[in-house]
This record gives C-alpha cells, structure tokens and sequence, in this order.
C-alpha cells in the first residue's frame, strides 16, 4: 500500500473524527517520551524523485528526534490543505510526518507555553519525498489547535488563551479570540482553526467565564487560510490559567505575603524569646 493511499485513508479517518468533534488519541504513561524516528516511505512524485529515494539508505541518514506526546502534554495538533503532512502527537500506528522534533510543552501549572510543528526536518522531507533535503513546504491548512492530552481529567478548569501564532518565523494576525472546551471529554482544546466547529460547545469557556451565542469576538477559526499557502513551521505561545497549581509570581502579592508571614513568625518568636 503505497503513501498516497495511506494518506487518502488517513484524510477520511480523520475527517470523520473532527466531523464527530472527537481529539487525538492518548497515551498511557504520564512522561515525556522521544523514540528513535520510525522510518516511512514516501511515494514519489517523479521518476527522478523515485531515483533519488532509491539511491538515499535510510539507515544513512541521522533523523531528528520522533517526539511522542504523553498525558498533561500540550500540542499544536494540525493538519494541512490536503490531509496528508499532519500531527496528533505521534500516538498512531501510522506515523505524523510532523513528529520529528515537534515542539511539545508539559503542563506543570498556570504559566506561559509554546508548542510548535515543522516539515523541514529530515526525517518529514524523507518521509514526503524520500530526499531529507528536498525542501518541500506545506500548503494551506485544514484544522490546527493547542490540544492538552487528557486534559479534561487532569485540569478540568483549565483555559488556553492563544496569544501569538508565528508562520515561518513570522507574526500572523489573529482574526478572532479563541475559546477552549473538551470536545471529546478527554482532551482540553483550543482551537485554531476547525471549521467543523459552527457553534460554542457546551462547556465552552474562557478566562471570564462560559461564552455562549454565536462566533464574532470568540470563534472556532481565529486565523486567515491565506496565512497557511505554504509554510514549513508554525509556532503557538499561549498561557494556561486555571489549573489550580500555579506558582506565585516572583515579587507579586502571594510572595510579600510569604514574607509578611515570615516577618511576623519571627517577631513571635522573639517576644516568646524575650
């Protein structure tokens, strides 16, 4: 079975999962976890490229990392124009392109993260086009998002708030603010953009509270397509509130509590002293 075909019945599965509103699938360990880079052979598009993916050994050739995403790790999960250069975090039997060298980030509390995707590594170039330095970009996008694995369960408080979307290194404006909710009760979302998504889930919320009615200032799609034509990596900053396990803020109110509490433990014990 050839790579196109795979890929064409990748497409439909995945279609079919984000049409139900379902996530990614999830592992069960709660630890970050690289494993040596699955080897995959692309179909090529041409006689030169089917020589050149003959005349290049896989075994010679030092891939990057194949990072496989655990429960309480965030993801950008995202997809391109034709459903076939994709993300989920590396937990299928049939290996994301975009699995070498993703940038996950481990949820350890309220705070600011990045997550990140990029088709320019060797072993995505060698995957698509059986060359590791082809050069080959992605165009357009189908669905991206910021996705917490088992996030629901560990912080079901949780909310994302996307605050910078970076294509190729580059800024990109963001025509809308995002929202996150679980849309398969087991992974917290934050979608980027999802046009399978026309309404505000139930449990849609954000830092202020549940957001209801119809998308304008909050929306599902919160980028311009046009943004996606071709792009080799795309970075996300977002902050997480909510998760109940946030740290004070160097010199903020909770650490001059601490020391207020400090000052007046130890007048105590002088007095005592005395």
């Amino acid at each position: 079975m050839n790579r196109k075909l795979l890929a064409a019945l990748a497409a439909s599965a995945s279609a079919l999962m984000l049409c139900t509103a379902c996530g990614s699938n999830t592992a069960e360990t709660s630890t970050l976890e690289t494993t040596a880079a699955p080897v995959t052979t692309a179909a090529p598009e041409s006689e030169s490229a089917a020589e050149t993916a003959e005349s290049i050994a896989a075994e010679d050739i030092e891939f990057e990392e194949y990072v496989v995403a655990q429960p309480g790790d965030a993801i950008l999960a995202i997809v391109d124009g034709q459903w076939y250069v994709q993300y989920w975090g590396g937990i299928k039997e049939t290996p994301d392109i975009l699995g070498y060298d993703a940038g996950i980030a481990h949820i350890e509390g309220d705070g600011d993260y990045t997550v990140s995707v990029n088709v320019g590594t060797k072993g995505a170039q060698f995957d698509i086009t059986g060359d590791p330095e082809n050069g080959y970009k992605c165009g357009g996008l189908e669905f991206a998002a910021v996705q917490v694995l088992e996030g629901t369960k560990l912080f079901p408080d949780m909310c994302i708030e996307v605050k910078e979307i970076r294509v190729d290194g580059k800024p990109i404006e963001m025509t809308a603010k995002n929202f996150t909710s679980s849309d398969d009760g087991v992974e917290m979302r934050a979608n980027i953009y999802n046009h399978y998504v026309s309404s505000f889930p139930e449990d849609a919320h954000t830092a202020d509270g549940a957001v209801t009615g119809t998308f304008g200032e909050y929306s599902s799609m919160i980028v311009k397509t046009e943004d996606f034509s071709s792009w080799t990596t795309v970075e996300v900053d977002f902050t997480v509130t909510g998760t109940g396990d946030a740290a004070p803020a160097e010199g903020g109110e909770d650490a001059e509590s601490a020391a207020d509490g400090e000052s007046s433990a130890e007048e105590a014990s002088e007095s005592t002293a005395a």
